[in-house]
């Protein structure tokens, strides 16, 4: 990354972020905040006719557990669109790499499909690797199986793979909980990708309105491709669990 980038980068971490969003997001088109229904208040009970919005709640987990430095497992799995075979391999010629967890249906992953494949499409021209794996069982929710996986990856125009993760194998490799779950990895030279950053996209929930920036997740990917130490404290991801075989 070229000096005036990464200044770029350091003078949007000192504006108000709507300010940031605009002077150093060229991928991101600001929106006005959108309306959704706020979730019930804590301090009343549940109103009859409430369970599947208790249920949400119940399934909302946050990303822990993987430190930084930890090396990227190594995976092979296959990409529904096309039909071809990933592994760790493929992006041997990358200086960094973002892997996501992601599926279809999680409120809180279409929250941000948009974004995240702007977001991507930028710094994957500046040299980011980028992959997303998809690991739900589709025993319990058909919706995110191979078949729903590339017409995704159509409607988003996704510009990394978007791979299949059957047997959960490489979920439970990288320690993934949740949808969704950012990995930026890096590496110098030929050593292996290990662990920069583990946290979230931005503080945007489905019912916050906060507008998505992609803030922390940009931040990240900027010191990690211009070889800058993280300024701020990472902030776990935010989602709904995955969904394990049962």
């Amino acid at each position: 990354m070229s000096l005036a980038v990464a200044g770029a980068a350091a003078r949007a971490s000192l504006l108000p972020s709507s300010l940031a969003a605009s002077s150093s997001r060229p991928w991101l088109i600001a929106l006005p905040p959108r309306h959704r229904r706020p979730h019930g208040s804590l301090a009343s009970p549940p109103a009859a006719g409430s369970r599947r919005r208790l249920l949400v709640r119940m399934a909302r987990m946050e990303s822990t557990g993987v430190a930084v430095g930890f090396r990227a497992p190594e995976f092979e799995l296959p990409e529904p669109l096309t039909g071809k075979l990933w592994t760790l391999d493929d992006f041997e010629g990358n200086p960094a790499l973002l892997v996501m967890f992601i599926c279809n249906h999680c409120p809180f992953v279409k929250h941000l499909k948009r974004d995240i494949a702007k977001l991507t499409s930028f710094y994957m021209e500046k040299g980011l690797g980028a992959v997303a794996i998809s690991s739900n069982s589709i025993r319990t929710h058909p919706q995110d199986g191979p078949e729903r996986m590339a017409e995704e990856a159509k409607l988003f125009k996704y510009p990394f793979p978007y791979l299949y993760d059957e047997s959960q194998e490489v979920a439970k490799a990288f320690g993934a909980v949740c949808t969704p779950e950012f990995y930026l990895f890096k590496k110098d030279g030929r050593r292996p990708f290990e662990l920069f950053y583990h946290g979230q996209f931005d503080d945007s929930r489905p019912s916050n309105n906060v507008p998505v920036t992609g803030r922390d997740l940009s931040r990240a990917i900027d010191c990690a491709l211009s070889g800058q130490e993280l300024p701020f404290v990472q902030k776990p991801s935010v989602g709904c669990n995955i969904k394990w075989h049962p």
